[in-house]
């Protein structure tokens, strides 16, 4: 077995790792959002998630996590075997519509964009209208 046929094998494998998150995360989620999971740090003054909420947020987790793998896995076949200017235009195209679906899934599950700092436990939400 030479050296390109163990990156493809690894990168295969990192594929199926993303995939099986992704799918485990999905079944998990149900039995933690019925239980009625939620997160440890909730927004001062915000309700309790809802079942399907508290779904949402725990789903769109393990499907960052799986976009993370993903991505690495691309990364791994991509640049280790043979990077011609295609392969790598094919990986920028592929790591970018990955990264806005990550940022979307983070603005979605936290409420705020992954560069933004956490509200303090005083502080609200939202900080323009709290200037109001």
């Amino acid at each position: 077995m030479d050296f390109q046929h163990i990156i493809e094998a690894v990168g295969k494998y990192m594929d199926f790792a993303g995939v099986a998150v992704m799918v485990i995360g999905a079944l998990v989620s149900i039995p933690m959002a019925l239980r009625g999971y939620q997160p440890r740090k909730l927004p001062a003054g915000s309700e309790k998630l809802s079942v399907y909420r508290a779904y949402r947020q725990l789903l769109g987790r393990s499907i960052l996590l799986g976009l993370e793998l993903l991505v690495a896995a691309d990364i791994i076949r991509t640049v280790a075997v043979t990077p011609t200017f295609e392969s790598v235009g094919v990986l920028a195209i592929i790591v970018l519509i990955r990264t806005f679906l990550s940022f979307s899934l983070e603005l979605e599950i936290t409420g705020r964009w992954p560069w933004q700092k956490e509200p303090h436990s005083g502080e609200t939400a939202d900080p323009a209208g709290a200037r109001a």
